[in-house]
């Protein structure tokens, strides 16, 4: 195992997560239609008891995306966690009021009340994918940082990276390309949050508000992901030399999606993927859309991970100084620091099984009215 082999092993597997994470928020997904009016008290519980099985599924890939990231690309997480602050603090302060609403929002003499409960978890629905979608975005189109690794010797101030504004993160919601991608997720999550429902939860009403919610986010979803591909592919993107040198150059993540063909044919299949699994939800009567558009939303963000990193490109470019922007080669942890990582990182696939056989347990059972009537145990 070469140190560049670990690098792009370690660099496959945060794309993995980040694959996993996004796919994970048809939770919050799901939350958002907790407004439609024309569910009663009743079909709203069961929605929530449907997604509240799961919730701690999302929060815990979120936590291990980022402790991958600081195991091995610490430098990352020093400049984005440390300098973008407000973005991750938004996001957790959103899984927070999550986690909260779930096990208060039926309590007696709760602050809030149900409605208010409630609310909270269709904000997460909102904030957390359009943050997740707004952060990423800015590996493309760059962030106001420098980084100085020689700082780390001065005593007075062994500060390596520093952030260029006030604004903290804040600043990406000016930028109207990592915007569109934050919208992207949104309606993306939106929908696989639909589609989860509509398999999990045994109620003919709710299916059918469910495909109905689907065919209206569609077109904002397909019209948001286009923009965004068409402005990705033609704009100038950050190329790392063989020296280390970070230069521009034009039409690069089409390049590198033309040079990697791998990484068009995982982006192509998982579009068709999720195009089948909407179809499947919102213009059949199947129920199972969800089982094809989850894995490919996995592949897609996978994909877009690998353009962003792979074939020579900066993944977290700099605006303010190019020679600052980050790479899988000058960001990662030390050779012996992946290693032993990357063994420990052989427990992964355990680890997913165990997830998959509870998943099954959870869901060995459909969600009915009865079941909010009569158990006790529910949200």
């Amino acid at each position: 195992m070469t140190y560049a082999f670990l690098q792009n092993y370690w660099w496959c597997l945060i794309a993995l997560l980040g694959g996993l994470l996004v796919a994970l928020m048809f939770v919050q997904g799901a939350n958002l239609h907790l407004g439609n009016r024309t569910l009663s008290d009743l079909q709203k519980r069961m929605i929530l008891n449907s997604t509240g099985r799961k919730w701690e599924l999302t929060f815990t890939t979120l936590v291990t995306f980022g402790g991958a990231f600081f195991a091995s690309f610490p430098l990352f997480y020093s400049t984005s966690f440390g300098g973008a602050y407000w973005v991750w603090v938004l996001l957790l302060l959103t899984f927070v009021f999550q986690a909260v609403s779930y096990e208060f929002q039926n309590k007696k003499g709760n602050l809030l009340g149900v409605k208010g409960f409630r609310i909270a978890l269709m904000v997460n629905g909102i904030l957390a994918p359009f943050l997740v979608g707004t952060a990423v975005g800015t590996f493309f189109t760059g962030s106001d940082f420098t980084v100085n690794k020689v700082a780390i010797t001065d005593p007075s101030s062994p500060v390596i990276s520093t952030w260029g504004n006030g604004w903290h993160g804040l600043e990406a919601l000016a930028n109207y390309h990592a915007v569109l991608l934050g919208c992207t997720l949104m309606f993306l999550t939106a929908i696989l949050g639909a589609l989860y429902v509509l398999n999990n939860v045994d109620d003919e009403t709710i299916h059918s508000r469910m495909r109905r919610s689907i065919k209206m986010e569609i077109p904002l979803f397909l019209a948001f992901f286009l923009v965004w591909t068409v402005i990705l592919l033609v704009r100038p993107g950050y190329a790392v030399s063989d020296a280390g040198v970070v230069s521009l150059e034009k039409f690069k993540y089409l390049h590198n999606l033309l040079q990697m063909p791998a990484v068009l044919v995982m982006l192509l299949a998982g579009v068709v993927l999720v195009l089948t699994g909407i179809w499947k939800g919102a213009f059949t009567q199947s129920r199972k859309g969800f089982w094809f558009a989850a894995p490919g939303t996995v592949l897609v963000v996978m994909a877009v991970f690998f353009l962003a990193g792979f074939n020579g490109t900066a993944y977290y470019p700099s605006c303010t100084d190019l020679q600052s922007s980050l790479t899988i080669r000058n960001s990662s942890s030390s050779f012996f620091t992946l290693k032993v990582m990357s063994w420990v990182s052989l427990l992964i696939p355990f680890v997913v099984a165990y997830i998959a056989y509870a998943w099954h347990a959870m869901d060995r059972r459909k969600i009915t009215s009865d079941e909010i009537s009569e158990t006790s145990d529910k949200y």
